[in-house]
C-alpha cells in the first residue's frame, strides 16, 4: 500500500494502476462499516484507493469538525492488506486560497438532513466530485447509513455525466442493532445503551409494514412513539418516503425509505431502513 498526500503523486500513482479501480472515499476514524466497502471494492475491483479526508465544507457552524474523532496510524494499519494507495489530502490541497467553485444538487438534497444541516450536501457533493475527479475511479463505495448521501451522489453522477460506477453497501450494526459510526466513541455507556432505540424504532415500523400497513402517516407515528419511549433520545426527524426522490410518502406503493436523525446526549445519530 502506498500512502500519497499531493495531487502529482496521485496522478503519478494513478497512471501506474492498470485495469478497474475501485474508490472508497472515508474521513477516516475506520470501523468495520468501512472496511466492508474497502472489502467489496477489493472483491470487484482490480485496484483500490482509499481517500482519508476530514472535509471541513461538510461541517455547519455548530457542528463537530475540531472534535471529529482522528487515528490514522490505527486506519493504516487497518487498510493495508486490502488498499493499494491511500490518498490523504490537506484542506489546503482540496480547497487553495481563493477557492469558489461548488457542486450543488437541488431538490434530492433539500429535505431531511438538507434541513437540518444546511449547506451540508454542497460540501459533500464537491469534495466527492474533487476526490472523482483526481482518482478516475470506474467504481465508488458507499455506505447504506449515509442514505440522502448516496441518493445525491448517484443524482450528482448522472447530472454530471461521471463514467462511474456507485455502489452502496449494506449497513453494518454492533450486535444490539446499533449502526456502526465513528461518531458512536462520543456515547457513554447509558447513552450507548439509550441509542439501540433508533434501530428498535426502524424495526417496529418494517413489521408495522410487513404486517401490511401502507398508510405512511401511521409508519411514522410508529417511529416517533418507539423513540418516545426513551428518555435520552431527541428527535430532529423521523422520515417515510419516496425511495428515489425523497419525497414524504401519503402511502407506500413501492420502494420506501425509513429514517431518522436522533440525538443521544450532545450525539447527532442517524440510521434508515428500506422498505420493498
Amino acid at each position: 500500500m502506498r500512502s500519497i498526500t499531493s495531487l502529482d503523486e496521485l496522478r503519478s500513482s494513478r497512471l501506474s494502476l492498470d485495469g478497474t479501480v475501485g474508490l472508497a472515499p472515508t474521513m477516516g476514524f475506520l470501523h468495520e462499516g468501512h472496511l466492508s466497502l474497502i472489502r467489496r471494492a477489493r472483491d470487484e475491483c482490480d485496484h483500490v484507493v482509499v481517500s482519508i479526508f476530514v472535509n471541513p465544507t461538510q461541517f455547519g457552524a455548530n457542528e463537530d469538525l475540531s472534535k471529529y474523532p482522528r487515528d490514522i496510524e490505527r486506519d493504516l494499519k487497518l487498510i493495508e492488506p486490502l488498499t493499494d494507495l491511500v490518498w490523504m489530502p490537506t484542506a489546503e490541497i482540496m480547497y487553495p486560497q481563493g477557492y469558489q467553485t461548488w457542486v450543488e444538487v437541488e431538490a434530492i438534497a433539500s429535505p431531511l438532513e438538507g434541513t437540518m444541516r444546511p449547506g451540508h450536501f454542497k460540501g459533500v457533493t464537491t469534495v466527492v466530485a474533487k476526490l472523482f475527479n483526481g482518482v478516475q475511479p470506474h467504481k465508488a463505495y458507499f455506505g447504506q447509513k449515509d442514505a440522502q448521501q448516496a441518493a445525491v451522489i448517484r443524482q450528482m453522477v448522472r447530472d454530471l455525466n461521471f463514467p462511474i460506477e456507485i455502489v452502496v453497501c449494506p449497513i453494518v450494526r454492533e450486535a444490539d442493532g446499533l449502526a456502526m459510526s465513528s461518531r458512536n466513541v462520543y456515547l457513554d455507556p447509558e447513552q450507548r445503551k439509550a441509542a439501540t432505540g433508533l434501530f428498535r424504532s426502524l424495526s417496529a415500523a418494517k413489521d408495522l409494514y410487513e404486517n401490511g400497513e401502507r398508510n405512511a402517516e401511521k409508519i411514522r407515528r410508529k417511529m416517533k412513539d418507539v423513540l418516545a419511549d426513551e428518555p435520552l433520545a431527541k428527535v430532529q426527524y423521523v422520515s417515510c418516503a419516496d425511495y428515489d426522490t425523497l419525497e414524504e410518502l401519503d402511502a407506500i406503493n413501492g420502494k420506501a425509505l425509513l429514517s431518522m436523525a436522533v440525538f443521544i446526549g450532545k450525539t447527532r445519530l442517524i440510521d434508515n431502513f428500506v422498505l420493498g
